[in-house]
C-alpha cells in the first residue's frame, strides 16, 4: 500500500480538496497494508439464479488474478464436486493471489479444503443473537466449543484461518466478547471477520466494532465483510479499515445475497480517489474482470452503476456539453479513461443548441443557424414525446426535412 504524492486533482481526476483538510483527515489513520479479498466464486455465487462451473471459476480466477487482488476466495469445497474440482484447480494456476477456502465449523470442512492445497480457510460460527436464538437454538458455550476445535484443527494442518462469527453485527457483546477472549485463550486464528452478514449496521458503527474485536481479541488483525441492505457496504468496509481493519471482503460488480457485497471496484477507486491510498489494484484489469464477471454471471449492472456503468459518461443535458471532449474534468470528477469508458453526448428533451451543433458535426452536416434552431425544438419535442433519447436515425430524418 502506498499514499499518493497527488491526492485529489491530477490530469485523471479532480474530486474535492476538502477530502484532504487536515480537520477531516487528523482521525485517519490506515493500516499499514490493506488486502482485498474477493469472494465473487462463493459469496457472489450465493446470488439467486447465479450458477458458476468449474471453467467460469478459473476464468474469473485468473482475471482478479491479473487485476492484483491479494486474495481469492475460490468456493466452498464441500458444497459439490466441482467446486471441489474448481478450488483444486485454481490453486494449481500458481497465481499471485492467495487462495482460500470457505468452511463451516466441521472437521470435514476444514479436511477437504486442505486436501484442496489453499493458503487458508474461512470458518463460519453464528454469533448474531437472532441467528443463535431463533434459527439454531445454540447457546454461545455451544459455539465457542465448535470454534475452538475447528481453529485447532486448521491450525494443525497449517492452514491460515480466518474466524467468521457470522451476523457480528448482530450479536450479543457479552457473547461476542465470550467468544472471542475463549478462541484466543484456548487457540488462536489468524484472524476474526467482522461480517455485515445483513448489512444492517451503519459505517460508525462498523469502525467501533472494529476496534471492539481488537480488543476482545486480544489485537488479532480483523476482517470486514459487509452487505449492501442499507446501501452502505462500500462505505463501512472503509470505515472498519480506518479504524484497523486489515482486510476488506466483498464482490466484484457489488453480487451476492440480497442486496448484494461490497462492491470491491467501489472500494478500491475510493481508497485509491477520496483518501490517497494506492492498495496495487490494476485499474484497466480490474474493469476487465467486473466485465467478465457481468458476462459469465448474467447479472447486468445497472447503467448508472458507480464505476462500471455504461452511462456514467454520457450527457444529455445541453448546458456545458462541449465540456465533454474539450475538459471532461469539467463535468466529472474522474475523466472516463480512468475506467476505460468514453465520455458521449446523447439527444433528447435535455439537449440545447450546442448539442444540436456537436451533433451536426459529427455526422459531417451542415445547417443553417436559423434550421438549427428549429432543429432543437424538433427534437426536445421528440424525445419528450416518446420518453426516451432521439437516435441518430431519427435525427438524420429531421435533418432531411431541412435540405
Amino acid at each position: 500500500m502506498r499514499l499518493l504524492e497527488t491526492k485529489w486533482k491530477n490530469e485523471k481526476w479532480w474530486v474535492s480538496q476538502y477530502n484532504y483538510a487536515a480537520e477531516v483527515t487528523k482521525d485517519i489513520d490506515f493500516p499499514n497494508k490493506i488486502k482485498l479479498h474477493d469472494a465473487t466464486l462463493r459469496d457472489g455465487e450465493q446470488t439467486p439464479g447465479v450458477i458458476l462451473r468449474k471453467d467460469e471459476k478459473i476464468e474469473i480466477a485468473r482475471k482478479l488474478d491479473e487485476a492484483g487482488v491479494h486474495r481469492i476466495e475460490a468456493g466452498m469445497p464441500a458444497v459439490s464436486e466441482e467446486d471441489r474440482q474448481a478450488i483444486e484447480e485454481i490453486k494449481k494456476l500458481n497465481l499471485k493471489s492467495e487462495i482460500f477456502s470457505f468452511a463451516r465449523a466441521k472437521n470435514e470442512d476444514i479436511l477437504i479444503a486442505k486436501e484442496c492445497g489453499v493458503d487458508g480457510v474461512i470458518i463460519e460460527v453464528p454469533v448474531g443473537k437472532p441467528k443463535l436464538e431463533l434459527q439454531f437454538q445454540w447457546e454461545i458455550e455451544r459455539v465457542i466449543e465448535a470454534s475452538v476445535k475447528s481453529i485447532e484443527y486448521a491450525k494443525s494442518l497449517g492452514l491460515y484461518t480466518v474466524f467468521f462469527p457470522y451476523d457480528t453485527t448482530r450479536a450479543d457483546e457479552a457473547d461476542l466478547e465470550k467468544l472471542l477472549k475463549a478462541v484466543t485463550i484456548h487457540t488462536k486464528p489468524d484472524s476474526v471477520g467482522l461480517v455485515d452478514t445483513m448489512g444492517c449496521a451503519n459505517p460508525r458503527t462498523m469502525a467501533y466494532l472494529t476496534k471492539l474485536m481488537k480488543k476482545y481479541s486480544g489485537g488479532l488483525p480483523v476482517e470486514v465483510h459487509t452487505h449492501n441492505d442499507f446501501g452502505m457496504a462500500v462505505a463501512s468496509s472503509i470505515e472498519s479499515v480506518i479504524a484497523g481493519a486489515e482486510v476488506i471482503h466483498g464482490c466484484f460488480n457489488g453480487i451476492g445475497e440480497r442486496t448484494g457485497n461490497a462492491a470491491l471496484e467501489e472500494v478500491v477507486a475510493a481508497l485509491l480517489l477520496l483518501y490517497g491510498v494506492d492498495i496495487g489494484i490494476d485499474f484497466d484489469k480490474m474493469i476487465e474482470a467486473c466485465k467478465t464477471i457481468e458476462e459469465l454471471t448474467g447479472i447486468n449492472m445497472q447503467n448508472n452503476k458507480p464505476i462500471t456503468g455504461k452511462n456514467n459518461y454520457v450527457r444529455e443535458s445541453g448546458i456545458g456539453v462541449d465540456m465533454l471532449f474539450k475538459e471532461p474534468l469539467a463535468m466529472f470528477a474522474t475523466h472516463p479513461s480512468l475506467f476505460g469508458s468514453q465520455a458521449k453526448m446523447v439527444l433528447g428533451k435535455k439537449s440545447g443548441a450546442t448539442s444540436i451543433e456537436m451533433k451536426l458535426k459529427e455526422l459531417n452536416l451542415d445547417m443553417d443557424k436559423e434550421s438549427q434552431e428549429q432543429l432543437v425544438k424538433n427534437v426536445k419535442e421528440l424525445g419528450t414525446n416518446k420518453k426516451a433519447l432521439v437516435t441518430d436515425e431519427e435525427f438524420l430524418e429531421m435533418v432531411k426535412k431541412y435540405n
